[in-house]
C-alpha cells in the first residue's frame, strides 16, 4: 500500500455509483453498549440478516474486535470473511474507504478524516481515534494505495454519486460547524470535486428530520440511476419532515446533473414517525453520565437508507404500512434486482440503517 498525496481527479480516478458491479462489502460487528441495546444481541442478528442477504451476489468482509470474533464467526456463514480489526463502533459507511477506480479498473480508497460526525462540537461519541485509523488499515489489507485526505473531515455516508460526474450531499451536513469550519462552501465543493472525481455538486438543503448525523444525504436521497433519484417524502404537512422533503423536491425540481439532464425524482413514501421505548433505552448504558437515547425520542427512519447489492435491493423494513408500498416502489426502480426487506428497528436504534453499515468496495 502507498499512500499518496495526489488527487483522484489529476489521476484519472473516479467514484462509482453504488448501482454500479461490485466486487465486495464491508460491514463492522456491533459491540459498542451506548449504542447497541442489551450487549447487542438483537443488533448483531439484524447485521448477520443484512450480511447474509448481501453475500448472495457480492464477496462481504466482517470485521470485528477479538473480543468479538468467535461469535461473529460462529454467527456468520462461512463464505463471509471475518477479520479482527479494533474498531469504536460499527458505522462501515462512514469510516471505511471511499473507493474510486480509474479506466483499466485499478482500485484506491480515500481514508477521509473521521470525529464521529461532529467532533467536540456535535459528535456522537469519543474516542474515535480507532474509528480514524480503519480507512487506512483496510487499504492495507486490501494491498490498495490509498489517498490522505485526513485533513477534510467526511463521512461516507454524507455523500452519494452517480458514477457521471455528479455528487450529491446536504448543506446541513457538509456545512455543520463540527467537520470543517475553516473552509468555505465552495472550498469544500472543490475537494469533493477533486477527491471523486465530479463536475457537479447537488447541495439539498435537508436530510431526515432529527438524523444525528447532521442529516446525511444517504438517508434523504439517492441515485438509483444517472438522472434518477429516490428522495424521503410524507404527505403530512404537520411533521416537520414534509418542509424538509419538499425544500429538496423544490431544490431537484430546478437543477440538472452534470451531463445537463434534468432530474427525476421519486417519491419513496417515509414510515410513520418511530420513536424510542422504555424497555430500549433501559438497554443502553449510559455515555459521559448521560443517556444516548430516551422515551419517546423519534429516530430517524427512512427507506432511502438502502444498499444496492450486485443483484439485490436490501431495504429496510419497520413493521409499518409503508414497508410494502417502498418495496413496489424500489422493485420497479430496480426490475433487475431482488428486493429483499428486513426487519431494522435494532439498527435503527444504534442511529443508522442499512446503507450505514455497508461500503461496497466497486469492480
Amino acid at each position: 500500500m502507498e499512500i499518496l498525496y495526489t488527487t483522484a481527479q489529476e489521476d484519472g480516478f473516479h467514484m462509482p455509483a453504488e448501482f454500479e458491479p461490485h466486487r465486495g462489502c464491508l460491514m463492522i460487528w456491533p459491540e459498542r453498549p451506548d449504542s447497541w441495546q442489551y450487549g447487542a444481541v438483537a443488533a448483531r442478528k439484524a447485521f448477520a440478516r443484512v450480511a447474509e442477504a448481501i453475500a448472495k451476489s457480492e464477496k462481504v468482509t466482517v470485521l470485528v474486535s477479538f473480543e468479538q470474533y468467535d461469535t461473529a464467526r460462529r454467527m456468520l456463514s462461512s463464505h463471509i470473511r471475518v477479520l479482527e480489526m479494533s474498531s469504536d463502533d460499527s458505522w462501515a459507511r462512514d469510516v471505511a474507504p471511499t473507493f474510486v477506480k480509474n479506466e483499466s479498473g485499478v482500485l484506491r480508497g480515500i481514508d477521509w478524516g473521521f470525529n464521529a460526525c461532529g467532533g467536540l462540537v456535535d459528535g456522537l461519541y469519543f474516542p474515535w481515534d480507532k474509528d480514524n485509523k480503519m480507512a487506512r488499515k483496510i487499504c492495507d489489507f486490501m494491498d490498495t494505495d490509498v489517498y490522505d485526505c485526513r485533513d477534510f473531515i467526511l463521512e461516507g455516508g454524507s455523500i452519494h454519486v452517480d458514477g457521471e460526474g455528479t455528487a450529491m450531499v446536504t448543506e446541513r451536513c457538509l456545512l455543520s460547524a463540527g467537520r470543517n469550519p475553516q473552509l468555505t462552501k465552495d472550498e469544500i465543493e472543490e475537494k469533493l470535486k477533486q477527491m471523486l472525481n465530479v463536475q457537479k455538486v447537488l447541495w439539498l438543503p435537508y436530510g431526515i428530520y432529527q438524523d444525528e448525523t447532521n442529516e446525511h444525504v444517504d438517508n434523504v436521497c439517492a441515485f438509483v440511476k444517472p438522472g434518477e433519484v429516490v428522495l424521503a417524502w410524507t404527505e403530512d404537512e404537520n411533521d416537520p419532515q414534509y418542509a424538509m422533503s419538499l425544500a429538496d423536491y423544490e431544490y431537484l425540481s430546478k437543477e440538472t446533473d452534470a451531463c445537463g439532464r434534468k432530474i427525476v425524482i421519486h417519491k419513496l413514501p417515509l414510515p410513520k414517525p418511530i420513536c424510542m421505548e422504555e424497555e430500549e433505552c433501559e438497554g443502553l448504558l449510559y455515555w459521559d453520565d448521560k443517556p444516548t437515547r430516551e422515551e419517546g425520542e423519534r429516530l430517524a427512519a427512512s427507506y432511502v437508507n438502502f444498499y444496492i447489492a450486485n443483484k439485490a435491493i436490501i431495504m429496510p423494513a419497520f413493521g409499518d404500512a409503508a414497508d410494502e408500498k417502498a418495496q413496489k416502489m424500489l422493485a420497479g426502480l430496480f426490475p433487475e434486482r431482488e428486493i429483499i426487506a428486513i426487519p431494522a428497528r435494532d439498527i435503527l436504534i444504534g442511529g443508522g440503517n442499512i446503507h450505514c453499515i455497508t461500503q461496497q468496495i466497486p469492480l
